[in-house]
């Protein structure tokens, strides 16, 4: 699903203007990338948690030369989902 068809979906079943609509999208996207990237976890109930994760900075290497290089400590964003979800993916009514 794009986004587009986030937008057509709210237009359809909520009636306001597409205009309207897309701004909501990409304001309810701005609140979330914001609260990640500021290192907060994002918990939307009946869905699932974005969890971000520090990594530590390691060693590696490079598998095409075999030199050792040095890797960053970076951030990671872990998805999981709620078990209601899960539930009802994993369902056989709807098929």
């Amino acid at each position: 699903m794009t986004k587009i068809e986030i937008v057509t979906n709210l237009y359809e079943k909520l009636g306001f203007s597409k205009r309207e609509c897309a701004n909501i999208v990409d304001t309810l996207f701005e609140i979330v990338k914001k609260t990640l990237s500021n290192g907060e976890n994002v918990k939307i109930s009946g869905f699932g948690n974005f969890i971000v994760k520090e990594k530590k900075a390691r060693r590696g290497r490079n598998p095409q030369t075999g030199q050792e290089i040095q890797i960053a400590k970076r951030r990671v964003l872990n998805f999981r989902l709620s078990q209601v979800l899960k539930d009802e993916i994993n369902s056989t009514k709807g098929k």
